[in-house]
């Protein structure tokens, strides 16, 4: 199904942010020295479990001529913005520096990508948003990072690998929290790893397709170790976002914790209501990849056991490979409800939205 109107707020568009060497300049005198002395400059510094010409990474016609993508403006413009007639889109930069032991070296490479991203993208584009990359494994440089990055207004939520040292649900990770609600950014939590542990419970996998299908099991872990460790009740106004995590799996957990809870609820006494009223509330999904059977009725069934007309986003997934042509959403959805998935659920989702369409209309007007 193509948009059916102008006007999309894309949640999920990947940046491609330059090599470390041109990284650079958005770094400190200390840590530029210390980045070309040790060599460091001529990494790559990709976070991804697969090549980066693998087909799903990207599609052929959103690749240039070098087999990139998502690394130029103009295209972003041309592929994205102007074909599906965008408002908003909102891009993400899934950096290697979040998987990195030295946590100072990776603070600085945190920092160095979101001025990049205000420099190189948001700058440029009046429509384009963008989360803010932290290394999470240090909540206090992550904190610092998030309030010096919450002054741009263009920034709307928080990101993090959905697998890193420990469930993000937490008490150490709580600090990252408190600092994106005081901000009004929404947690954005994207498919991947830092790998420093196996996908599973019992050891390492041998092949890509394990690693992605074991994708929606961890965002299963993430939501419920929130549930549990009493996130959402901690932090009333934040929004958790999952990112390419799919939405098949969703009923079934809403209805497995829901159980699970009514005979272990004197455990957590925190969850004051059904975990599966909760998720509702605050969980989000954006819609690619959507991993349903083409069927309507099939998902339309799925719609109906989600019960929550809030909890979908649009998303492109720009410039990853999950659908052909400008069919961004799936067949099957209610008029009313793509209304709220493209436009009203983003907006509600991430407060910062709403001035930020005020501000790209006048901007617009203005020139």
């Amino acid at each position: 199904m193509k948009l059916p109107r102008p006007g999309a707020i894309d949640c999920d568009v990947h940046l491609a942010p330059p090599d470390v060497r041109g990284l650079l300049p958005y770094m400190s005198p200390y840590w530029r020295d210390q980045i070309v002395n040790r060599y460091i400059d001529r990494s790559g510094f990709q976070l991804m479990s697969y090549p980066a010409r693998a087909p799903q990474n990207a599609r052929a016609d959103w690749r240039d001529e070098k087999g990139r993508a998502g690394a130029d403006l103009e295209r972003i413009q041309r592929e994205l913005l102007d074909r599906f007639e965008l408002s908003l889109a909102i891009g993400h930069v899934m950096h290697g520096a979040v998987a990195l032991f030295n946590e100072d070296m990776a603070a600085e490479f945190c920092k160095a990508v979101n001025a990049w991203v205000a420099a190189e993208r948001l700058d440029k584009e009046p429509r384009l948003r963008a989360s803010i990359l932290v290394h999470a494994q240090n909540p206090a440089l992550a904190v610092a990072e998030i309030e010096r990055c919450a002054a741009d207004k263009r920034f709307v939520s928080v990101l993090l690998p959905v697998m890193g040292d420990a469930p993000l649900g937490r008490r150490i990770y709580w600090p990252i929290y408190e600092a994106a609600e005081k901000a009004g950014l929404a947690i954005t939590v994207h498919a991947g790893s830092t790998y420093r542990h196996a996908p599973t419970a019992v050891g390492w996998t041998s092949y890509q397709i394990e690693d992605y299908v074991l994708q929606s099991s961890a965002f299963e872990n993430l939501i419920v170790a929130f549930l549990a460790e009493g996130v959402f009740q901690k932090f009333p106004a934040l929004k958790l976002v999952c990112m390419e995590p799919g939405a098949a799996w969703m009923p079934t957990l809403l209805w497995r914790t829901a159980k699970a809870w009514r005979g272990m609820r004197a455990e957590t006494p925190w969850l004051d209501r059904s975990p599966a009223e909760i998720v509702r509330e605050r969980v989000r999904l954006t819609l690619q990849p959507f991993d349903m059977p083409r069927d309507p009725r099939i998902v339309q069934r799925l719609l109906e056991q989600i019960a929550c007309d809030d909890m979908l986003l649009f998303s492109t997934d720009y410039p990853h490979w999950r659908f052909e042509g400008d069919d961004a959403l799936p067949d099957g959805l209610p008029e009313a409800l793509v209304e709220r998935i493209i436009h009203d659920n983003p907006l509600a989702t991430y407060p910062r939205l709403a001035g930020s369409l005020q501000t790209t209309s006048a901007e617009r007007e203005t020139a």
